[in-house]
C-alpha cells in the first residue's frame, strides 16, 4: 500500500489509514473480480491551519488537489460509498450482541422478506432456543455454528467467508435457509418443535 499525504496531523493519518484498510477489505468481500487490479482512493483533507497565511508568501489559491492512496484494485469511492460501509460496519458491530442482532434481523426481514410480526415471533423463539442469539454459539457435539446454527457451519459461504465472526452474514445466511426451505420463521418453528433441529 503507498500513501502519499501531505502535512496531515497524525491522529488523522491513523484514522485515514484504518478507514482505507477498512474499505480496501470490504471491496474485497463485496467485490472480489474488482479488486484484482490497483485500487485508489481519492481522499479530500481539510487543513486545520486556524491562522490566515500571511501575503508576502503567495498569491497562489490553497492546494485542493486529493490526496491519493493506492492500493490492490481499481476502485474510485465516493462519500456514499464510504456511507454504506459506515453503515455495514455498525450493523456488524450491533448484532454482536443478542439485542442488535434482533434489530439487525427485523430490519433484514423489512427489506427482504416482508414477514410480519408473527413470523419474527417464530424466528425469535427458533433462535432463542438455537443459539440464543450468540453469534458464537458452537454446538460441540454436531458442529452446529452461530446464531441459526448452520450445519455444516461452512454452508454460511454462500453469504459471506466472514460467518465466523460477523453476525449479520450469520443471520443473512439464516433467513435466506428459512425462506428457500421452510417458507417462514413459522414453519422452521413448527419441525423446530417436532424434531429438535430444523
Amino acid at each position: 500500500m503507498k500513501i502519499l499525504v501531505a502535512q496531515i496531523p497524525t491522529g488523522k493519518v491513523r484514522r485515514l489509514s484504518f478507514y482505507a484498510a477498512a474499505m480496501a477489505f470490504f471491496m474485497m468481500v463485496v467485490e472480489p473480480t474488482s479488486a484484482s487490479a490497483n485500487m485508489q482512493f481519492y481522499v479530500t483533507i481539510p487543513s486545520e491551519a486556524t491562522t490566515p497565511q500571511p501575503a508576502s508568501e503567495s498569491d497562489l489559491p490553497a492546494d485542493t488537489t486529493p490526496s491519493l492512496l493506492e492500493l490492490d484494485g481499481v476502485k474510485n469511492v465516493d462519500a456514499s460509498t464510504m456511507a454504506l460501509l459506515s453503515l455495514a460496519i455498525r450493523q456488524v458491530e450491533l448484532a454482536r450482541e443478542p439485542q442488535g442482532a434482533k434489530q439487525v434481523a427485523k430490519a433484514l426481514i423489512a427489506e427482504k422478506y416482508q414477514w410480519g410480526e408473527e413470523q419474527y415471533s417464530c424466528l425469535n423463539k427458533l433462535w432463542t432456543k438455537e443459539s440464543h442469539w450468540n453469534y458464537k454459539a458452537r454446538n460441540k457435539v454436531s458442529g452446529a455454528h452461530g446464531i441459526a446454527q448452520a450445519l455444516p457451519a461452512t454452508k454460511m459461504e454462500i453469504v459471506g467467508t466472514d460467518w465466523r465472526t460477523n453476525p449479520v452474514t450469520q443471520i443473512s445466511w439464516g433467513l435466506k435457509y428459512i425462506n428457500e426451505r421452510y417458507d417462514s420463521p413459522c414453519k422452521a418453528w413448527s419441525k423446530f418443535k417436532r424434531s429438535r433441529w430444523y
